[in-house]
């Protein structure tokens, strides 16, 4: 069997996943215990595909994919032709799916049993949701369950890696989050760190993702104490550099931060959105502790529901319409009044793919914004199809509201 050197990661899912929790777990465990991922690829439920993306096999290849069902056998099956073994019951894993079939208080379902069929040799880790490692001369596999990581099998991974690969001095890495602004523009303040090796032990790199720009910072070291001074000594600089568009590290998503400006200040939001349809409240409520800031969000489509919740007067809609920068004023007042929240949010506008004109084609959208002394309303066009305006709008609005959070 061909093998070349190094870490592969390898996730079994949906063609368009955007984010990937699992995903950026190992990475960054991996690379804390001095462990560097050299490729990550996405690859859909098929075996063909599966196949060709483990060749030639690495040094290490950590495959992310659901424990059960079809995802659980194409795995097991493409890992035993690869490694020339049978699929054979391996007792550990069928006890570890008793266990947990026990723990919710039902048998293990017969047509279950098969998910303890692994390759001849395959050693399981029962440590919270059942993995399997299996080894040969030359190369490893780590099967991890998409979906149930825990920290013991974070890191039992570790372990294993730095056991096959050795540990070649230490790796750590930070991830800075931007908004607001372009990939452009970021690599023009960072071109200082940009370039091979200007960064001496950090390499620093810049991509757009989902509406934002991420800097990421990957230093070295003889050991981890000495990779940690490394990265923390870049990461002021590179901050620095990147001033307020710099809205969070590694994890922190944007409406994170914004909802910990919030209760640092003391302060509550009400949304009212039109063309996102509650995208806004959907993300501010998916963080744990939301009730602690968010008062409430109305999804105001109509005309009429505009005028009947949120108090926009006929002149307004009549003179204006309702994607316009009056509107959104109306609105982001009028929710305001109505919550008795001192922060406010609102977005009209056309996200497409029909509805446009000359004079307001799809795109154009119109964000208000509230904080206590000030109100405004800003004019944007946004490119894409319907989802990337929605997203794009909600994304720009929360950044509003951060930057204005600054200075309450």
């Amino acid at each position: 069997m061909a093998v070349t050197s190094g870490v592969r990661l390898v996730a079994i899912g949906p063609p368009l996943a955007l984010v990937d929790d699992d995903a950026a777990a190992v990475v960054t465990a991996l690379a804390a215990g001095g462990v560097s991922v050299e490729s990550r690829t996405l690859v859909e439920e098929d075996e063909a595909a599966l196949e060709r993306a483990l060749t030639p096999a690495t040094t290490l290849t950590v495959i992310l994919a659901g424990p059960g069902g079809s995802t659980g056998d194409v795995v097991r099956r493409v890992l035993a032709r690869a490694t020339g073994t049978r699929l054979a019951l391996n007792d550990r894993m069928l006890a570890a799916l008793e266990a947990q079939h026990r723990r919710r208080d039902r048998p293990l379902p017969r047509r279950d049993e098969r998910l303890a069929l692994l390759p001849q040799g395959a050693v399981v880790w029962t440590d919270g949701e059942p993995a399997w490692a299996l080894e040969g001369d030359a190369a490893a596999w780590v099967v991890l369950p998409r979906g149930g990581l825990g920290p013991a099998t974070v890191d039992s991974l570790v372990d294993f890696a730095r056991a096959r690969l050795g540990r070649a001095g230490a790796v750590a890495t930070r991830t800075l989050r931007t908004a607001g602004v372009a990939l452009g523009d970021v690599e023009m303040r960072l071109a200082p760190w940009l370039g091979p090796g200007e960064g001496g032990d950090v390499a620093v790199t810049a991509a757009p993702t989902d509406g934002e720009v991420w800097v990421r910072l990957r230093a070295r070291g003889a050991t981890a104490e000495a990779a940690a001074v490394a990265l923390a000594a870049a990461e002021r600089d590179v901050a620095h550099a990147l001033g307020a568009d710099c809205y969070g590290r590694d994890g922190e998503s944007l409406e994170q931060v914004v909802g910990r400006h919030l209760v640092a200040r003391g302060l509550t939001l009400a949304v009212a959105e039109s063309c996102t349809g509650g995208l806004v409240g959907h993300r501010l409520t998916g963080i744990a502790g939301s009730s602690a800031f968010f008062e409430r969000g109305v999804v105001v489509y109509s005309n009429r529901a505009k005028q009947e919740l949120l108090g926009v007067s006929e002149e307004i809609l009549r003179v204006h319409g309702a994607v316009s920068r009056p509107c959104a004023e109306a609105m982001v007042r009028g929710i305001c009044e109505r919550a008795g929240a001192p922060c406010g949010l609102a977005i009209t506008g056309i996200a497409g793919p029909d509805g446009g004109t000359p004079t307001k084609p799809v795109g154009t959208v119109f964000i208000g914004v509230a904080v206590p002394g000030a109100v405004e309303a800003l004019h944007f066009r946004f490119p894409g199809s319907r989802a990337a305006v929605k997203w794009q709008s909600s994304q720009v609005a929360l950044d509003m509201l951060r930057r204005r959070l600054g200075g309450v």
